[in-house]
């Protein structure tokens, strides 16, 4: 069921810990925000302020980095993105005091539970959709990533295919709402093979990377004596990414998100292709109900929004 009012954060709420990637402590502020604002990072230690949208995206490989005009501002942001998009969060404030959002243990599980603590409120302005008209997909030379139009809300349908024992090939499919979110992918980690390891801290990545914040995998399997949280693991957390980095396109999707061996590169330059085609999506506007409704009578309107083009 799609929502009729924009949301926000109830009240505040602070988390700390340390970057997945930079290694460096961050303490991060999550507040309320104004209708229409989007999620906005704000860098306290150099009074930068970025908006999480297409245009902000300086980075893609491992992580989504967002910046704004004087250079880095936030790095490692598609977790907490997920978070808000899977529990329907579409404003709010970040403060952070650090370059990099703190990687906790390695899931939303956390983000989650700092949401929970602030709680959920409606605003008095309707909700904005992206929705896709025509399928956009990109491929590379070992897998693809398209949408597709479906007026039902959001279903991710996610394939990963990797050469190792412990993981092989998973396949994770859901049509998306809060309840599956928390249940299916909050909890899923983040995962890496200690023979990247190496080349990872040569190349400035990994550096605050642990058994208590990733699922690491050498030859034999899994490292952490904890073992997994669900069985397939590993693609629901493609799955989680795959929200986070879709987010960027800055409203809900209405649409159908298919991948295969995808990743934060390949998700982002979806969303990209997508925004660069203006025939291929529309913003549509929930109408609010003159009275309090069941919110799937009330209806979605086309609205004429060219300052979302091709931006959002």
């Amino acid at each position: 069921m799609n929502a009729v009012r924009q949301t926000t954060l109830g009240d505040d709420v602070t988390l700390s810990g340390v970057g997945v990637h930079s290694g460096k402590m961050a303490q991060m502020h999550l507040s309320p925000a104004e209708a229409d604002s989007g999620i906005v990072f704000f860098r306290k230690d150099t009074n930068q302020s970025v908006r999480a949208c297409r245009g902000a995206v300086r980075g893609s490989d491992l992580a989504t980095v967002l910046r704004d005009s004087n250079g880095p501002a936030v790095s490692t942001v598609e977790h907490l993105l997920a978070c808000f998009a899977g529990l329907g969060v579409d404003n709010a404030r970040v403060e952070i005091d650090g370059p990099e959002v703190p990687i906790l243990d390695g899931s939303a599980g956390d983000f989650v539970a700092a949401v929970d603590e602030a709680g959920i409120v409606e605003t008095g302005h309707a909700r904005r959709y992206l929705r896709v008209l025509k399928p956009i997909r990109v491929e590379t030379e070992t897998g693809f990533g398209e949408l597709v139009p479906y007026d039902m809300g959001f279903r991710l349908e996610v394939e990963i295919d990797f050469d190792h024992a412990a993981i092989g090939r998973q396949r994770f499919a859901a049509t998306m709402s809060p309840e599956v979110f928390r249940k299916e992918l909050a909890a899923a980690r983040t995962f890496g093979f200690v023979s990247d390891v190496e080349r990872l801290w040569q190349a400035g990545y990994a550096l605050g990377a642990s058994l208590d914040n990733t699922i690491c995998l050498g030859d034999e399997g899994v490292i952490n004596t904890t073992g997994l949280r669900y069985a397939d693991e590993f693609v629901r957390h493609k799955a989680l990414d795959a929200i986070g980095d879709l987010a960027i396109g800055g409203l809900p999707l209405l649409a159908r998100y298919r991948s295969y061996r995808g990743g934060h590169k390949l998700n982002f330059a979806v969303v990209d292709a997508l925004l660069s085609d203006r025939s291929a999506y529309e913003i549509v506007e929930a109408r609010i109900p003159a009275r309090r409704t069941v919110s799937s009578n009330a209806g979605l309107i086309a609205v004429a929004v060219p300052a979302y083009a091709p931006e959002l």
